[in-house]
């Protein structure tokens, strides 16, 4: 058996015989001889470099992780003809792309890679990939005719690498070879989508991180992706280094500070000969030096690999002028921003907002910024740390940056503005707590130009972070404003959050000083609500101290204060703190009365921490009342609405604890006393006295009582409880009405899970994310969530907490 085909110079049949090698391509030497001299008159050598055939470029370093992305890109190839890798600059999509080619070449005739990155836009790009193919061109055939009759219906894989300049004849040359080649699959990579009918689009993420709660600790630092290229890269350009616990949390550290980008990792590390971790994490802090610390790229490599600058310049000199305008100008949003952020601080200049966001979206599809992972609205986007110093770098340059700054101010202090209804403004969710980072930032650069910082601003960010538990950062930026001018015309505001701010620090003297400066700065205003506030920080002030008559007075002039002027949700907040102090001072059937009456309001009306806050305080109440049932009730709706890695999750799973000791549960109560103290001290949080005092009691009292071995058992069952898994546990013992309820979705769910979906359930109880199951279980993090939505449909449950409530009573039964 023979088949046909003809030479490539002179179109004469050749035939080619089924005994192996390699087929011929001309019909005698003089043909090929001509050939040769065709490509060298015509400068045909492609301005791009090639590997032909089944010989990909044999990579000189060791390829790390990314385990996941290429499972999914073998799922993914098998039903696309046309899948296109897209990501930022420096993200490893040429790296993944030929790892992913080297498994191919046992199910594909050929695979032939074409790097387009030195090809100029404008040059005849079906001819280069032909050229780079070695396919020369015939009599009445150029171009893409040539590539299709070279190609025919050969089952092939022909890699695009470097797209992002020639995104408009790369879609055109795919589709039509797509679309007259059969067996051919293409696989590009790119900064951004071709845009063809029928392409999948891949977008490759960072390098995974490690958890913030990690420390020093060896093996789950090495189950990073972005620290095991570090160590790897380090290790090659400083024989000998390792990662220990002395070094563990600086290397973290660096990989979180370059969002896990492939290329800044490896450049980074290649520093370690030259420089301590410490001095590479303290560049990367410095927003001038980032960029001169990523650079010292491979001599032999791509020129936009020379240095992370050269990586986005790449991408920054196919933008066109508004488009690089507003790329630069988002660099002063350090903390992410949305479409009204972007637009508020990009517009003028030649710069229409409406023309802003579609400017936002060019740049996403361009991977210069990246969308925010999450459901929630708006939509959120940052450019990632080292993009954002590139782009920080143009802006100065571009003598735009005081201008940018200077609308960053004025939106930011419109959104300060937008909470200004607030009587209890430092416990409400402060509408800058999400632009956090940005405010920093802005305040900072701003004092750097001379400019005067807004005292609004800077007690919004004080009340941000005491509102996030950062008293000291808090307590830095009131001292400027309690001696100043500006900080006076705030009125008792101020003093008001120094007052809580010092009781967060436990410094009770200083929290009463100040809480009695906010009650006199405010009688002498004659503002209600200012007086309800200020009342309102004294009394916690005074709570702190134990003076629990005096606190119930204050809250009761606040009450009557709030009464005259505020909302119906800030009268409700108002008596929730008076019944807490009447708690305090035995005043429990009083405080339950008031809380009856208050809880419906904060019920339909309240952010869930603040009904968060009110349930507690209700399941504290009937605690006291002897009103177990009730109690158990209440803090069982705190657990969950809360969500499980917050403090606001530890108060209920405590309250949980008491109601078990006052039932005479002692091994349940100590081991969720136990867990709460492992997750406070995870935290770094603390609970107030009375209620630490109360727990401490209740914790000794179940030690006296249960045996040695018990309260072994009860300690070792603490250590595995976190996250979820607590509050499943936590949960676990309602009422009887829930407990049959578990007990027949335990029974109805045997009957519908598959054996895989069952074991993803009993790993989200023991508190896995996702990405830990895929580790455990050989997956793809895709394939995980997918098992997860399925989970969801059979068994009728919404979130991962009613998953792990679901498989742990499903434990229970089967024990």
């Amino acid at each position: 058996m023979s088949r046909s085909r003809t030479c490539d110079m002179c179109g004469a049949t050749l035939t080619v015989r089924p005994h192996g090698g390699r087929p011929a391509r001309y019909c005698s030497g003089a043909c090929r001889q001509r050939a040769l001299r065709r490509r060298a008159a015509s400068g045909a050598t492609p301005a791009v470099a090639t590997a032909g055939g089944n010989t990909l470029p044999s990579a000189l370093d060791s390829f790390v992780g990314r385990q996941s992305e290429l499972s999914a890109l073998h799922t993914l190839f098998r039903s696309s003809r046309l899948l296109t890798l897209t990501g930022a600059g420096g993200v490893g999509k040429t790296r993944l792309a030929l790892e992913f080619a080297k498994g191919l070449r046992r199910r594909f005739a050929r695979v032939d890679l074409v790097e387009l990155a030195s090809l100029q836009d404008g040059a005849p790009t079906a001819q280069s990939v032909a050229a780079a193919l070695g396919v020369g061109e015939r009599a009445g055939r150029t171009g893409v005719d040539v590539l299709v009759r070279a190609i025919g219906d050969t089952s092939r894989v022909l890699i695009l690498d470097n797209c992002e300049h020639l995104a408009e004849p790369c879609a055109r040359l795919a589709a039509s070879l797509l679309g007259r080649c059969p067996r051919l699959r293409i696989l590009a990579t790119s900064r951004e989508a071709l845009r063809v009918p029928g392409e999948t689009v891949f977008r490759l993420g960072e390098l995974s991180l490690p958890p913030a709660h990690a420390g020093d600790d060896a093996t789950a630092l090495m189950r990073s992706d972005a620290v095991r290229l570090f160590v790897d890269r380090a290790a090659r350009n400083s024989p000998g280094f390792a990662l220990h616990p002395g070094n563990g949390h600086l290397v973290a550290e660096i990989c979180r500070r370059l969002d896990g980008l492939a290329l800044a990792v490896e450049l980074a590390a290649r520093h370690v000969r030259a420089l301590a971790l410490s001095d590479i994490l303290a560049g990367l802090d410095d927003q001038f030096r980032q960029l001169d610390l990523l650079t010292g790229g491979s001599r032999t490599g791509p020129a936009r690999h020379s240095g992370f600058a050269a990586a986005v310049d790449w991408s920054h000199r196919l933008l066109d002028p508004a488009e690089q305008a507003v790329f630069r100008r988002l660099s002063v949003l350090v903390g992410g921003f949305d479409a009204t952020a972007a637009q508020a601080v990009c517009s003028g200049d030649g710069i229409g907002r409406r023309q802003v966001f579609r400017i936002l979206c060019a740049l996403e599809a361009k991977s210069l910024v990246v969308r925010l992972p999450g459901e929630t609205a708006p939509t959120r986007f940052r450019q990632l740390s080292a993009i954002r110093a590139f782009a920080l770098d143009r802006l100065r340059a571009s003598g735009e940056l005081h201008a940018t700054l200077s609308r960053a101010l004025a939106w930011l202090t419109e959104l300060a503005e937008g909470g200004r209804g607030e009587v209890f403004a430092d416990q409400a969710g402060s509408p800058l707590a999400v632009e956090r980072d940005t405010l920093v930032s802005v305040l900072a650069c701003s004092a750097g130009h001379g400019d005067a910082v807004p005292a609004r601003l800077t007690l919004e960010l004080a009340r941000v972070h005491y509102q996030q538990e950062q008293p000291s950062a808090a307590r830095a930026l009131l001292g400027g404003l309690l001696g100043g001018a500006a900080g006076r015309a705030l009125g008792g505001q101020v003093p008001a959050l120094a007052a809580r701010v010092a009781c967060q620090q436990a410094d009770l003297d200083e929290a009463l000083c100040v809480g009695e400066q906010a009650v006199r700065s405010e009688r002498m205003r004659g503002d209600a609500a200012g007086l309800a506030n200020a009342l309102d920080a004294r009394a916690a002030a005074r709570l702190c101290r134990g003076e629990f008559a005096e606190a119930v007075a204050d809250l009761r002039e606040c009450l009557e204060a709030v009464a005259s002027s505020g909302s119906p949700q800030d009268i409700a907040w108002c008596t929730h703190h008076l019944a807490w102090a009447l708690l305090q001072s035995g005043g429990e059937v009083e405080a339950d009365e008031l809380m009856t009456r208050c809880l419906p309001v904060l019920r339909r009306q309240a952010p869930w921490p603040r009904l968060a806050a009110a349930l507690h305080t209700a399941g504290a109440i009937r605690l006291v009342l002897g009103r177990l049932r009730s109690a158990e009730t209440f803090f069982s709706e705190v657990l969950r609405i809360a969500p499980g890695a917050s403090f606001h999750a530890l108060y209920p799973v405590e309250g949980l604890a008491l109601v078990a000791a006052e039932s005479g549960d002692m091994q349940r109560a100590l081991r969720l006393y136990e867990a709460s103290v492992q997750a406070r001290r995870h935290l770094d949080t603390e609970p107030e006295a009375p209620w630490r005092r109360r727990m401490e009691q209740a914790a000794a009292r179940a030690r006296t009582r249960l045996s040695a071995a018990a309260r072994e058992a009860a300690v070792a069952g603490a250590r595995g409880l976190r996250g979820e898994r607590l509050v499943a546990y936590a949960l676990g013992a309602g009422s009887d009405e829930d407990r049959s309820r578990r007990d027949a979705h335990a029974t109805d769910g045997r009957l519908r899970l598959t054996a895989r979906e069952s074991t993803v359930a009993g790993l989200v109880a023991e508190g896995l994310t996702n990405r830990q199951i895929a580790d455990r279980l050989g997956l793809s993090v895709h394939t995980v969530a997918t098992h997860l939505d399925r989970i969801r449909d059979k068994l009728g449950l919404r979130s991962r907490t009613q998953i792990a409530l679901w498989a742990a009573a499903r434990t229970e039964a089967a024990g």
